[in-house]
C-alpha cells in the first residue's frame, strides 16, 4: 500500500492506494420501514424537509433548526387472533430547536411538526389513527459560544434562532460546518449487500409481495452473514393479528414468507445456498409468535430513536467503515452528519467508476471551517495506479456542490435510511 499527502487550500487529503478490500465473511443488517427506529428516522427527516421548504419558500433560505434527536415511544396493544386494539398510545417525542420567528414574521413551527408526523403515521400505521401522542420540545435556544456581559460577542448568534432579516445569516455568505464530525462512504456495495437490502425492503415496503397480502407487517429485521459463497439469514417479519384468524392461518403465512425468500434467493443468490430462520422467537405451540395489531413492535413497549438504525447507504454493517452519526432531522444546509455522509458515499461512486475498483472514502470536518474545505480527507482506493490529480479534481468537484446537494434532499431527492 502506497499514501499520498496533499494540501488544497485548508484541507489535507490523504490518498492511500492498493487497498485490500475483498473479504470471505460478510455480516449485514437492514431494519425494515416500520422497525421503530426506522420510524423515528423517517419521520424526523420528513419534519426538517416540511421545515426546510417553507422557511425556503417563505423568507428565501433554510432557517437554522434540528429534529435529529426525536424519539418514538411505544404504546400498549392487544393483539387476538382476527383482531386486537390499541390500549394505550404511541408517543412521539419532537426534541430539537427551531427557528420560530425571521423579523416580524412567525414561523408555524409546531403545525408544521404536528402535521408533518400525524401524516407519516397515517401513511405508513393507519392503525393508530386516533392512538398517536404527540410532545413538542422544540425550543430556539443558541449553541454555546457567546460570553454574556462583555458586549464583544456577535449579534448574530444571539439571533441565531430569531434573524431580524434573513440576508444576516452567516451562511448567506459562507456556509461552516457546524461540528467536528465525519462523513463515510464506500462503494461498491456488495452482492451480500444489495441481498440484504432486496429482502427486506421486499416485506417492508410497497412491494409485489405484500400486494394482496394485508396480514404483513413492515416492521421487518434482515441480520445476514455471509461465508464465502453461502449465507445465513434470520429475518423477523410481522403479521397484522386483524388479518389471521388463527395459528394455522399465522403458520401458513410464514410458509408464505420462506416462500418468498427461498424465490429471491435463487434470483438474487446463485452463486451459493442460503439458510433461513424466520421469527426466530415463535413459540407456536403457546401462541408465542410475531403477532402484532399494527404490523410494527412501536404498538407495545418498543422504541425509536433517531441514529440507532440504517445508515445513510441504508445499512449496519460493522465489517465495514461506518460511522455513528444520525443524518435523519439534520439541518440540510450545513449539518456535516447529514451532508458528509452523502457527498462522502456519492464520492466513493465515483471513485469506483473512474478506477474500476473499490473506493472508501472519509470526510472529516472542523466546526467553523468552511463546509467545502474538510479539515482531513482520506481516500483510500484497492486499484494501485491512480491517476492523483482526477482523483482530487473528482474531490473537488464534489465539494463544490453542496448547495445542490442541499436543494436535492430538501425536494425528497435522496434517501438517508
Amino acid at each position: 500500500m502506497e499514501v499520498k499527502r496533499f494540501e488544497i487550500d485548508e484541507t489535507v487529503v490523504f490518498v492511500e492506494t492498493g487497498v485490500i478490500s475483498a473479504r470471505s465473511t460478510g455480516l449485514v443488517e437492514r431494519k425494515g420501514m416500520g422497525h421503530p427506529d426506522t420510524l423515528a428516522d423517517n419521520v424526523a427527516e420528513l419534519l426538517s424537509r416540511a421545515y426546510s421548504r417553507y422557511t425556503r419558500d417563505t423568507f428565501g433560505v433554510v432557517l437554522h433548526h434540528n429534529f435529529d434527536k426525536l424519539a418514538v415511544l411505544g404504546g400498549k396493544s392487544q393483539v387476538e387472533y382476527g383482531g386486537g386494539k390499541m390500549l394505550a398510545p404511541v408517543r412521539v417525542l419532537v426534541n430539537g430547536r427551531a427557528t420560530r420567528t425571521c423579523g416580524n414574521s412567525a414561523v408555524p413551527v409546531d403545525d408544521i411538526a404536528t402535521e408533518t408526523v400525524e401524516g407519516f403515521f397515517r401513511g405508513c400505521l393507519p392503525e393508530l389513527d386516533g392512538h398517536l401522542s404527540i410532545e413538542l420540545n422544540i425550543t430556539g435556544n443558541p449553541s454555546p459560544g457567546a460570553v454574556h456581559g462583555t458586549g464583544r460577542s456577535s449579534p448574530e448568534r444571539s439571533a441565531w434562532f430569531a434573524p431580524s432579516d434573513p440576508s444576516t445569516l452567516r451562511e448567506r455568505r459562507t456556509v461552516l460546518a457546524n461540528d467536528t464530525s465525519l462523513g463515510t462512504g464506500w462503494a461498491p456495495l456488495s452482492t451480500h449487500e444489495e441481498f440484504v437490502i432486496a429482502l427486506a425492503d421486499n416485506f417492508s415496503g410497497s412491494s409485489g409481495f405484500r400486494q394482496g397480502r394485508p396480514w404483513c407487517g413492515s416492521d421487518v429485521k434482515v441480520m445476514s452473514m455471509r461465508a464465502g459463497d453461502d449465507a445465513d439469514v434470520v429475518l423477523c417479519v410481522p403479521q397484522k393479528s386483524r388479518h389471521v384468524p388463527n395459528r394455522r392461518s399465522y403458520q401458513d403465512n410464514c410458509g408464505d414468507v420462506l416462500a418468498e425468500c427461498v424465490r429471491l434467493a435463487e434470483l438474487l443468490w446463485p452463486q451459493g445456498r442460503v439458510n433461513f430462520r424466520l421469527n426466530a422467537r415463535d413459540l407456536p405451540q403457546d401462541d408465542e409468535i410475531y403477532l402484532t395489531y399494527t404490523g410494527s413492535s412501536i404498538e407495545s413497549g418498543d422504541e425509536g430513536v433517531v441514529g440507532r438504525g440504517n445508515r445513510t447507504n441504508g445499512l449496519i454493517t460493522p465489517l465495514r467503515p461506518m460511522n455513528l452519526e444520525g443524518a435523519n432531522g439534520k439541518n440540510p444546509v450545513y449539518h456535516v452528519g447529514k451532508l458528509y455522509n452523502v457527498a462522502a458515499e456519492r464520492l466513493a461512486g465515483l471513485l469506483h467508476a473512474a478506477t474500476g475498483d473499490y473506493a472508501e472514502v472519509h470526510l472529516v470536518s472542523a466546526t467553523g471551517q468552511r463546509l467545502d474545505r474538510p479539515w482531513r480527507v482520506i481516500l483510500r482506493l484497492a486499484a494501485r495506479d491512480v491517476d492523483s490529480a482526477a482523483v482530487l479534481q473528482l474531490l473537488s468537484d464534489q465539494l463544490t456542490r453542496f448547495p445542490d446537494l442541499t436543494q436535492e434532499i430538501i425536494t425528497d431527492g435522496v434517501q438517508l435510511c
